[in-house]
């Protein structure tokens, strides 16, 4: 692995994170020289398109992809390729999966709302089921 961005590779490929923030400045340090000018001036410079384009080879190869890219301020942040964030687990003993109660509070039902009380009449229901077997039957409703 040689090249111009190879220490940036080698530093990536040290981290054991998901996430990286860094500034320019950090990756000039890194690299021993200053980023070229459109890596200020033009946000492409930082696409992960690893065809044709060596910097962006660099943190491919060390498993990154760059994202939030801020020209202003000269910073960004390098995300892990599949990093899958890590759900916290329950206190042992208490039998809850993480997942356990995460959609509580999403839905709620107007006051006197039975759920229970069915929706449509047997009547109601026979005349929908006769107009349905009428238009599979080709006939008429």
């Amino acid at each position: 692995m040689a090249g111009k961005y190879s220490a940036l590779t080698r530093h990536l490929a040290n981290l054991e994170v998901a996430r990286v923030s860094m500034t320019f400045a950090e990756i000039e340090a890194i690299l021993g020289e200053p980023l070229p000018g459109s890596a200020r001036s033009h946000r492409p410079w930082w696409a992960n398109s690893g065809r044709g384009h060596v910097q962006a080879r660099s943190w491919l190869d060390a498993g990154y992809q760059s994202e939030q890219v801020d020209l202003a301020a000269e910073r960004l942040v390098f995300v892990r390729l599949n990093a899958v964030e890590a759900v916290p687990l329950p206190p042992a003993g208490t039998g809850d999966h993480p997942l356990f109660g995460c959609m509580a509070g999403t839905i709620t039902l107007a006051e006197g709302v039975d759920l229970t009380d069915p929706m449509f009449t047997d009547a109601d229901m026979a005349a929908s089921l006769d107009r349905k077997s009428a238009l599979l039957g080709g006939g008429h409703p």
